[in-house]
């Protein structure tokens, strides 16, 4: 994130890999690890099947959050050190960015969250979509419905242009969304839809 971070710009942008280098270096990964007993989980993510994300993952239990993968069921990931981001049911808190400050507000017993988001009731609906895309390239939207006390079709409303901003790459049928086999790479920009 060159945007972020200066010290990125050093490097050449026709030094990286292209989107297609990048997609068959991940192809290249992916066929080793598979090759070694490894099962897929998710869009980026590998595991052997003794592993207890490869069994969260086969219970339908996996959950995502913004750090990737994992089995914990907890609802609170708390941040610590300079520009960390905590997460609660209610929302987002971020530390202060800046290493000096946050040492500062934490040696005077202040609060180190510099900003935050408080979720509102549609974050959560799409939150759980989007979980539910990323997790298992599906969202039964009626599962949806009844976890967050919410309308079917207000579910299905949060879906309507998919099919036309991105063609070929989902099907809408029967209350679940499903990110067909093919557009599976692409399912980060599917979620974010």
């Amino acid at each position: 994130m060159p945007w972020m971070a200066k010290r990125q710009t050093l490097i050449p942008t026709e030094a990286l890999p292209s989107a297609e280098d990048r997609l068959e270096l991940f192809n290249t990964a992916r066929d080793l690890f598979l090759a070694d007993g490894f099962a897929e989980i998710g869009i980026d993510h590998f595991a052997l099947p003794s592993d207890g994300l490869e069994i969260a993952h086969q219970n339908g239990t996996m959950r995502r959050n913004f750090q990737g993968y994992t089995e914990d069921k907890s609802e609170v990931l708390i941040g610590v050190g300079a520009s960390s981001i905590s997460r609660y049911p209610q929302g987002y808190a971020q530390n202060e960015p800046a290493t000096g400050k946050y040492q500062g507000r934490v040696r005077n017993g202040e609060l180190a969250s510099a900003r935050g988001h408080e979720f509102c009731r549609e974050d959560h609906l799409r939150g759980r979509i989007i979980e539910m895309l990323l997790c298992d390239f599906r969202a039964d939207l009626t599962q949806v419905a009844r976890e967050l006390d919410a309308s079917l079709d207000e579910l299905l409303a949060m879906c309507d242009g998919l099919d036309t901003a991105l063609p070929d790459t989902t099907v809408l049928e029967d209350g679940v969304l499903t990110i067909l086999d093919h557009a599976r790479p692409l399912a980060r920009i599917i979620a974010r839809r």
